[in-house]
């Protein structure tokens, strides 16, 4: 192993580490921001419900088609300056967003943003399985999932409760400067990559390597696995707050915000997972979350508070476990183009978000929470069936392995 390898213990892996868990909150700090305010936005600004979604959407659709390019542009200019200018950016555009004169300005901002947020995550995963040791990359990758756990939980609950009080304006300023400071201490610690180099990668040449992901034999079950296990999760927290507002549940809407209280299990069970991953193996830990996750979904299916309220947390813990891994099995798996190969996987993440997010919205209103069991429970036995196919998955021929040997595959 190189000796320029980011060694567990030592002070670049602390910095690389924290620099890494602040940028994800940075990122989906911003990302999720919004969706608490679009009532808000639909009253002010005078618009119904679909199209103050928009003040999400755009940013999440602008994002999923950002990171294929993202991932071109770190191989030209290098993995540290992509991230960097990510950040950055990302805390100007939330900076100026509370000053956006009207709706329309206010969705360019947003679309600017999913621009400049794809720089952090399609090339985060391949900067870890590329600088830290083998030994210490399961829990470096579990800690940058758990950091875009808190991140979007903060997101949340920050500009939502703020905005009771002090109006969404100031709400959005508010996180807009911790976004800031936080894009600053990454700046700072960020130790620049030292296995990566700088490549001028051609339109084609990005194609062809986009293609050749599809040539492995357990990529593409793994991009399958994104797009169903966060398709499955957001379906569920979508419609999870308009079946607790209803009788005979009744819930406040501070009391069913307050449920995202839960990320922080995900955050801690992301760590925990891809320490264990990193140790038994990933094919040995990666179905047994996917399992955990699957139990939490039909778990909600009961109608008691108590209950729904365990299932979308046991849910949580099972989800962001098995994003963990698999965002690390997909890095240290690519042979070549591993910023392609989390491009995709990121991208089939997000299209799965809105597919079947949307999906389960029609569900729920024709057949209520059994339409929304059906698309997420539904998406669940399916990513099981991946995941246990995955268990039967061959390791890489040691002739086809990185210059870092990848653990626990």
């Amino acid at each position: 192993m190189s000796d320029l390898v980011i060694r567990r213990g030592t002070a670049a892996f602390w910095r690389a580490n924290i620099a890494f868990f602040l940028s994800a909150f940075a990122v989906f700090a911003s990302l999720y921001s919004v969706q608490p305010l679009l009532p808000i936005f639909a009253t002010e600004f005078g618009l119904d419900a679909g199209a103050s979604s928009l003040a999400l959407s755009a940013t999440t659709a602008t994002l999923a088609v950002a990171l294929l390019l993202a991932s071109w542009v770190s191989d030209r200019i290098g993995r540290k300056t992509l991230m960097v200018w990510a950040v950055l950016l990302t805390a100007v555009l939330g900076l100026l967003l509370p000053w956006a004169p009207d709706w329309g300005w206010l969705i360019a901002i947003r679309t600017l943003m999913g621009l400049t947020l794809s720089g952090l995550p399609a090339v985060a995963m391949v900067y870890l399985a590329e600088e830290i040791e083998p030994e210490a990359l399961g829990f470096s990758m579990g800690l940058y999932i758990g950091g875009t756990a808190i991140g979007g939980m903060a997101g949340r609950l920050v500009s939502g409760v703020l905005a009771d009080w002090l109006g969404w304006r100031p709400a959005l300023a508010v996180l807009g400067v911790a976004v800031a400071l936080a894009a600053l201490v990454v700046v700072w610690l960020l130790p620049p990559p030292r296995h990566s180099s700088r490549s001028p990668l051609r339109v084609g040449e990005l194609v062809r390597r986009l293609r050749l992901q599809f040539t492995d034999p357990g990529l593409p079950w793994l991009f399958a696995s994104a797009f169903l296990l966060m398709g499955s999760f957001v379906t569920l927290y979508n419609y999870a707050g308009f079946r607790l507002a209803l009788p005979p549940f009744s819930l406040s809407h501070s009391a069913i915000a307050a449920i995202f209280i839960v990320y922080l299990l995900g955050s801690l069970s992301s760590a925990f997972a891809g320490g264990l991953a990193q140790r038994l193996g990933r094919r040995k830990v990666y179905w047994a979350t996917v399992v955990i996750m699957a139990l939490g979904v039909a778990l909600t299916a009961v109608p008691s508070t108590l209950v729904i309220i365990l299932g979308l947390a046991i849910a949580t813990i099972g989800y962001f476990a098995a994003h963990g891994i698999a965002s690390a099995w997909v890095a240290r798996r690519a042979v070549i183009g591993r910023a392609q190969a989390t491009a995709i996987y990121l991208f089939a993440y997000y299209l799965g978000s809105s597919v079947l997010g949307t999906i389960g919205g029609y569900a729920w209103t024709a057949w209520g929470w059994n339409g929304v069991m059906l698309v997420s429970g539904g998406a669940m036995l399916l990513a099981l069936l991946v995941a246990f196919r995955l268990i039967r998955l061959a390791r890489l021929p040691l002739a086809e392995q990185p210059a870092m040997p990848p653990a626990g595959l």
